[in-house]
């Protein structure tokens, strides 16, 4: 095995060596405790929450087919890096293949994008459900949330497609030392021989557009129910609908905030700590799914009674 300090510097470019979190090399067993923790609360969390929403009739609705892409999304996002991440942390397995690599990648970048897609989808259910609460299931029938879902994976796909090709076909040199402790598109570029221009230009607009128009989104579907809910004269119904926005948001902060972050500093503050920039990249991507299920799933009282049924 490979210890992370020392990479080879000599090598066939059909593999990479991930470094895990630059700098903190003595600190990976402490390191890797809390992404331990989070990757069992992601997958004990998810897949309780699959089997409730499967188990029982009264949870088919739009709402709760949303919450299962999520929980899709979220265990594939979060085991695309995680196993290989604790990998490097508990056994200095710091090698991966070129093909490996650009899988992950994909994987990562075309999930991350999927969810931010999905949260957009759970914000307009959200806006339907308070703001035309008649009309909720005339609006959002069977086949317009399959559609949604299916625009969301199709939106991940034309995005992400080009990005993990035309990195394939670059030219890496050695040493093949990747600083990061997942292959992120950045860090895995700047190995590039060749112009990566191109490679660069889409990978942050791509970013940028999706960071920036589905918060958008988001914020104009709650800005409408906000509206909506202050015009109810309950005290009750408004207490209600403010403490569920408010956990929507919460998680909403968490996955866009870090994401955007650690995307312009490993751009632009070259000087900051490297490990700064790693570890923000890699909270995007755990805090989340291990979150959702907890903040959507056990606020959600259909959910718990649904559980206690289950059980």
């Amino acid at each position: 095995t490979t210890m992370p300090h020392s990479p080879p510097t000599n090598i066939s470019l059909d593999e990479l060596h991930l470094m895990g979190i630059p700098g903190l090399q003595h600190l990976h067993h402490w390191i890797s405790i809390p992404f331990f923790i989070m990757y069992l609360i992601t997958l004990a969390g998810n897949i309780t929450l699959l089997c409730v929403i499967k188990a029982d009739a009264s949870l088919h609705l739009p709402m709760f087919f949303f919450l299962a892409m999520l929980a899709v999304t979220d265990l594939v996002m979060a085991t695309s890096i995680t196993p290989k991440m604790l990998g490097i942390f508990w056994f200095h397995s710091t090698a991966i293949s070129l093909d490996a690599c650009l899988t992950q990648m994909y994987f990562v970048h075309a999930s991350s994008a999927m969810e931010s897609g999905l949260l957009v989808a759970m914000a307009f259910d959200r806006y339907v459900a308070i703001c035309n609460p008649l009309r909720y299931l005339s609006i959002l029938t069977s086949p317009v949330v399959a559609a949604i879902g299916l625009a969301a994976i199709l939106r991940a796909v034309a995005f992400m497609s080009p990005l993990t090709f035309q990195l394939g076909h670059l030219h890496l040199c050695s040493p093949a030392v990747v600083a990061h402790s997942y292959c992120e598109h950045v860090a895995v570029l700047r190995l590039a021989c060749g112009d990566a221009t191109f490679s660069s230009t889409y990978s942050l607009s791509i970013s940028t557009y999706v960071c920036s128009f589905d918060p958008l989104l988001i914020a104009l579907s709650y800005t409408l129910i906000l509206q909506a809910v202050l015009s109810l004269s309950s005290p009750q119904a408004c207490k209600k609908a403010f403490s569920t926005c408010g956990s929507h948001l919460c998680i909403m902060a968490l996955f866009y905030i870090p994401g955007l972050l650690s995307m312009y500093l490993e751009r632009y503050h070259r000087e900051l700590p490297p490990h700064i920039q790693v570890l923000l990249a890699d909270i995007y991507l755990l805090i989340p799914p291990a979150f959702n299920p907890l903040i959507y799933g056990i606020r959600t009282k259909q959910i718990l009674d649904g559980a206690r049924r289950m059980m």
